[in-house]
Order: C-alpha cells, then structure tokens, then sequence
C-alpha cells in the first residue's frame, strides 16, 4: 500500500476543527513563488498548481523509468499548500486579493535531494513541452505553530484564525508572522468538486513563546 503522508502524520495534516499547537519539522518542498489574486483564471496561481503537479507526478513515477531514486517507496503525492502574505500587512486582507504574494508547494518525499528534483524539473518541461524554470526546491524549517481545521469557503478564514489566536494567547503565546514565517494553508479538499461551506483546509501560523 502507498505511503500516505496525511494518514501516517495525522498531527500535521488532519487536526481536528479546534486550535491546537504543533512543532513542525523542517521539510522539502516543490515550490512555485508568484502574487496576485489566486481566483484568477488566467492568473500566476492557477499556472503555479500545473507546474507543481507537473513535477510531483514525474518523481511519483520514476519508478517506471530509467532514473531510478535511491530509497525510493510508492507514496500518495502529499496536497498541495500555500504560504501567503501582503506587504505592509500582519496577516491577510481577505478584501484585497489582489495584493497577495505567495509560494505554492507540494511536499517532497525524504528520498528526493536537489538531485533528483532538477532532474524530475528538466524531465517534466521535456515531457509537456512547457517552461518550468519557475519551479524551485524549497527548504522551510516551520517550528512552532498554532493549527485549526478550517471547514468552508476561504473567505470565512477570519473566523478560524480568530480563535486560533484567541487560543495561543491563553496557552501563553503571541503571533510571530514576519517575512520568514508566513501564513500557512494546507488544501485538504479540491475546490473545483467540494461546495465551498464543505471545504477542509489546515490553517497554521507561526508563534513564539511570551516571556
């Protein structure tokens, strides 16, 4: 049976619809930077999902080819998630999409190195004959965090991250969100097939201890 990173690491990936506060690890991801409203038909998100797909997919299935990777295992791709920020914002403006800036990504597996990634990222522009030198490999040491379950539209974010707060204080925290730890999303369902007040997505922020 595939590995399946939401089933094996639950904490990060499946909490439940309350705050809680989790200490994330440092992971690799396939990482797309770009800004702008991510609703955008022909906008820079939409391109980004296609370019991370793109190359998860090739490293999923090198098993079949010639490039075989060095501790490789079957997986189930992880889902996709989004680092999002506004300038001259602490957190985001809901109202104002249009100024977001943000970095799509899809968790590597362990098993990948810089190595493997530059060559799934030349092997997925041959492939689909498509320009994937936005692509890049992403490092981010996450830390301690303040996480909810967020179930509905993304709009009604504001709500969640409310009590998320509300939480963190009472537990003796204060919000740490600055140009290194960013507002984190992790998209459980898929928008175009789930109605928007059934959407699951894992938002996290980052917090830093009160002294």
């Amino acid at each position: 049976m595939a590995f399946d990173y939401k089933k094996e690491y639950r904490e990060f990936y499946m909490p439940k619809n309350k705050p809680s506060i989790v200490d994330v690890p440092k992971m690799n991801y396939i990482a797309v930077r770009g800004k702008g409203d991510p609703n955008d038909e022909d906008g820079e998100y939409k391109q980004s999902i296609g370019l991370l797909y793109g190359v998860a997919y090739t490293i999923k299935m090198s098993k079949k080819g010639e490039h075989q990777i060095e501790g490789y295992f079957d997986y189930v791709v992880p889902p996709l998630e989004g680092f999002w920020w506004q300038d001259g914002e602490d957190g985001i403006d809901y109202a104002h999409k249009e100024n977001f800036k943000w970095i799509s990504v899809i968790r590597l597996p362990d098993f990948v190195g810089k190595e493997d990634f530059d060559w799934a990222v030349v092997e997925a522009a041959k492939k689909k004959k498509t320009d994937f030198s936005k692509v890049e490999f992403f490092t981010y040491d996450e830390g301690l965090c303040v996480q909810c379950m967020h179930i509905g539209s993304y709009d009604s974010e504001p709500a969640t991250t409310a009590l998320m707060h509300e939480y963190m204080e009472s537990q003796g925290y204060a919000l740490d969100i600055s140009a290194d730890r960013m507002h984190h999303e992790i998209y459980l369902s898929d928008a175009r097939k789930v109605a928007p007040e059934k959407l699951k997505t894992v938002i996290r922020h980052p917090i830093i201890k009160k002294v």
